[in-house]
């Protein structure tokens, strides 16, 4: 018997040396790849949408109002009529956090999280008909004609009703950055907010948060 003979060799009832034959041993197995960081990243904000369409909403409102509040922006009637579209989304948000703890929340996942992506959706488009406005590409609404945009120092009289002021009008763009107004903008954080919200409706497993 060699060293190179795989086969081992014992001794037979004569006392003669009968090889044995080596277990065949079939494929290893295959592991599968373990889950890149953009994959465990899609996990988690799909799986805690909820909670990640509040958090959003809520930023997007401390954004507007510090613009208002230490830029001196005031908003115009479509601003306004934006920045309700994050409050419904934001409330949808927290309603589908606490459902999430509940065992109902397998049978209202999917409409939940459809339902926010219908809302920022109809986000997109008020703000792309306002961006579309500030570009003369239409006519905004009537209620959108108005005057100069009010300085900072104003806006508290504005609120208190002791000023005569009016809104700034629609189809003036008074903040610009790369080329897009803050309605461009959120033509943009609406659209992906809304495609998160379908990602995450039809993910394929739920597992608990």
């Amino acid at each position: 018997m060699t060293n190179d003979d795989p086969k081992v060799e014992k001794a037979g009832p004569a006392g003669e040396l009968e090889p044995q034959a080596t277990p065949v041993r079939g494929p290893a197995p295959v592991e599968a790849p373990a889950p890149s960081i953009v994959d465990r990243t899609v996990d988690v904000v799909t799986r805690h949408w909820p909670l990640m369409a509040l958090l959003s909403s809520a930023l997007l409102l401390a954004i507007a109002h510090a613009f208002e509040k230490f830029g001196g922006l005031a908003p115009c009637h479509l601003c306004l009529k934006q920045r309700e579209v994050y409050w419904v989304a934001g409330t949808v948000g927290l309603v589908g956090l606490v459902l999430q703890r509940t065992p109902l929340w397998p049978r209202l996942r999917m409409p939940a999280l459809l339902l926010l992506g219908a809302i920022f959706l109809y986000g997109a488009g008020l703000a792309a008909y306002h961006a579309g406005a500030e570009w003369k590409w239409w006519p905004g609404p009537k209620t959108c004609s108005g005057g100069d945009a009010a300085a900072a120092s104003n806006l508290e009289a504005m609120l208190k009703g002791t000023a005569d002021i009016k809104p700034p009008a629609c189809d003036k763009a008074a903040w610009v950055f790369l080329g897009l107004s803050m309605a461009g903008w959120n033509v943009l954080i609406s659209l992906k907010l809304a495609a998160w919200s379908v990602l995450a409706a039809f993910r394929k497993s739920e597992t608990p948060a």
